[in-house]
């Protein structure tokens, strides 16, 4: 899998990624909004080409508020996010080229106030999505945002993903509805951070060699 071009398909207007990119970006603008005032910090997992945080990053007030960093794993688009980050006058945006699931690469940023997971439910495992959203009190400040993604086909995770969210400390916020063709969801940290187990994998990721479902 080619997964620069697979970004293509935000730039197909009507197309299913780019309806979901539109809600990812409205969750993180809301985010931001709601996050108190000072310093704000925000870890974007299998960031792909940085669209969900760097265009609305670049539009809000809080701008020079956030530190960032986006952990992509492929080399061409992680030069793409550090192009756009670089052109939208984001000096704290890192984009490090790495395995997003290792804990590690996020010890000194969490816990976070905002934390992307989009792209990643719908290519690993049911279990590795429950044990991804196990991470997250440790990735995610109290009072902090997840906004993440998954499929709507069928079997439909989503409602167990939420049930997870809220086994682990987190209230709904917003979930986008079955017949939107895509699943984007927000869920906010009412717990207190645990410490971060950084030697730890949260998730194995399946790629397209591998049977898994269709979408993202």
């Amino acid at each position: 899998m080619d997964w620069n071009e697979w970004h293509d398909e935000y730039d197909r207007p009507g197309s299913r990624l780019a309806r979901r990119l539109v809600a990812v970006q409205e969750r993180v603008r809301a985010a931001l909004d709601a996050a108190p005032a000072g310093p704000l910090r925000v870890i974007s997992m299998c960031a792909g080409q940085g669209r969900d945080l760097i265009p609305v990053l670049a539009e809000h007030p809080r701008r020079d508020d956030v530190r960032a960093r986006l952990v992509e794993l492929d080399p061409a688009n992680c030069d793409l996010a550090r192009a756009a980050a670089a052109a939208a006058g984001l000096g704290r945006v890192e984009v490090v080229e790495g395995d997003a699931s290792l804990a590690g690469g996020y010890a000194d940023l969490a816990p976070a106030d905002l934390v992307l997971a989009c792209g990643i439910f719908g290519n690993i495992s049911d279990d590795d999505v429950r044990r991804t959203v196990g991470f997250f009190p440790q990735l995610c400040a109290e009072g902090g945002t997840v906004v993440w993604t998954r499929h709507r086909e069928e079997p439909d995770l989503v409602p167990r993903i939420r049930t997870w969210f809220e086994e682990n400390g987190f209230a709904l916020e917003w979930v986008s509805p079955p017949q939107a063709g895509y699943g984007v969801g927000a869920h906010r940290f009412t717990g207190r951070p645990r410490p971060l187990a950084a030697g730890e994998s949260m998730f194995s990721f399946l790629g397209y060699d591998q049977p898994r479902p269709a979408g993202s």
